[in-house]
């Protein structure tokens, strides 16, 4: 690269660099130093903690989260699409068919597994042995 179009970026760069340095610095000067009897306590909206906040979560929340995340995904995909169908003419069209048709059999086979249940009996073959 040409050194005269890279000088701006390290001249950026490194004022970049000094600001951030400078205020870490400042706020370690200026801030205030005081140990309290609950300086090292957690706060939460003015509640006392009571017990541990590591709570063990069922399996089938993350599973949830995981389903969710995977479907929102594909509904800005699916957006992205309808901003541009006019440019993408019937070779989109038809891709984003079989997109949404992928979507559909994914998710019928994660409600024929039993993934989406919240029941006692999660899945398919537990439900069959009780």
């Amino acid at each position: 690269m040409n050194p005269v179009v890279v000088w701006p970026l390290g001249v950026y760069s490194l004022l970049v660099i000094l600001l951030a340095g400078a205020m870490l610095g400042l706020s370690y000067v200026l801030g205030e130093r005081h140990k309290g009897r609950t300086m090292g306590e957690p706060y939460e909206s003015g509640i006392v903690p009571t017990g541990s906040a590591r709570l063990r979560f069922d399996v089938k929340f993350y599973r949830v989260a995981t389903f969710f995340v995977i479907f929102d995904l594909e509904a800005a995909f699916i957006f992205a699409w309808a901003l541009s169908v006019r440019e993408l003419g019937w070779p989109g069209y038809i891709e984003v068919v079989v997109f949404v048709s992928i979507l559909v059999v994914a998710l019928v086979y994660l409600w024929r597994v039993g993934a989406l249940a919240w029941g006692t009996g999660g899945r398919r073959s537990e439900r069959g042995k009780e």
